[in-house]
């Protein structure tokens, strides 16, 4: 098993975020002609750096330096190219800016993009009228997103966001030897519960996704939500950007995904027949975000942001937890009443 307390050779005890010190960040800026005025505030983000940058004679920028190694460049316009059509048919999302020509820059080995600031509060997504709201966004998005298939970017698959992660895991000996046995049963059983959901739903649409979109990527103002942080685009059903609003009892998500689909409709058309997929794709969430958390383990913010992972006790959570969704992809799907 994988610990913090191991020794690593000399390759992985210097990450290369280490070298994103708060004046290179700001020279960077300087090399696209901004001139930093000294504030910089870091912003909670663990895949990326990101920074919100004062700026001499003019309003505060965000600046995003990409991880190493994750994306290719192609990849990443392919984003902003994505996230730029959705401004030219005003959506409310925040895309990267334009400087000199190109969205996306380098500096000492860093790619970066900035970003205009954009404030607001947390979606108030107890409330019936914002869940509606929101939906009626995500069908804009989606509306757009169905136009054109990504080239660069992958797609969310049983296989990508399931077996591969879970192949890694394994391969990697993240998983203490007492519970090996245990956690390599329950999560084939969990994949073929997956599986199955996805045979129930037959063959659905894939389109270009946000990818990433829970409460936490949509700010909301008075003139009503906006969208953030599209790092995690890729071609997939429909239903991976509805789920995440989701929250509570069954009853209770049934409510809310009636909501959401009040507004989605009025933009694109949904196909029911999704709506088996969404305990698979919350089962492959959870699959996926135990191997994002390992493949992250040499970046010295992760052990600090995320001590208990790679415990015993995170471990036979883990495998509790996906006993639960192996029953829960058996049960009917949440349709809206």
């Amino acid at each position: 098993m994988h610990t913090d307390n191991q020794p690593r050779d000399e390759a992985q005890a210097v990450h290369p975020f280490s070298e994103l010190s708060p004046d290179c960040v700001l020279d960077a800026l300087d090399s696209v002609g901004l001139r930093g005025d000294g504030r910089l505030l870091a912003l909670n983000s663990y895949e990326n750096r990101v920074y919100q940058v004062g700026i001499e004679d003019g309003a505060p920028l965000v600046a995003k330096f990409y991880r190493p190694g994750r994306w290719s460049d192609a990849a990443i316009l392919e984003e902003h190219a994505f996230v730029a059509e959705l401004v030219e048919r005003e959506i409310p999302v925040v895309p990267a800016l334009s400087l000199s020509g190109a969205t996306l820059h380098q500096f000492k080995g860093f790619r970066f993009a900035v970003f205009a600031k954009h404030g607001g509060r947390a979606p108030e997504l107890e409330d019936a009228a914002t869940r509606e709201w929101i939906g009626r966004f995500i069908g804009r998005i989606h509306a757009v997103g169905a136009l054109a298939p990504f080239k660069e970017r992958p797609a969310l698959t049983p296989a990508t966001f399931g077996v591969e992660p879970r192949d890694f895991l394994l391969a990697n000996h993240f998983i203490p030897p007492e519970l090996l046995a245990a956690y390599s049963s329950v999560v084939q059983q969990a994949l073929d519960g997956v599986q199955r959901c996805y045979e129930r739903a037959g063959q659905t649409a894939s389109l270009r996704l946000h990818g990433d979109c829970h409460g936490g990527n949509v700010l909301w103002t008075d003139a009503g939500p906006h969208f953030v942080d599209f790092d995690d685009s890729r071609m997939g059903p429909a239903v991976q950007d509805l789920w995440m609003m989701l929250s509570g009892e069954r009853a209770d998500m049934v409510r809310q995904m009636g909501d959401i689909l009040a507004g989605y409709e009025d933009f694109c058309d949904f196909d029911p027949r999704q709506l088996y997929l969404v305990e698979a794709l919350r089962t492959l969430r959870l699959i996926h975000y135990s191997a994002w958390l390992a493949r992250r383990w040499d970046d010295p913010a992760f052990p600090v942001a995320f001590p208990w992972f790679n415990t015993k006790r995170y471990w036979q959570d883990r495998i509790l937890e996906l006993r639960e969704q192996i029953a829960l992809m058996d049960e009917p799907p949440l349709w809206p009443v």
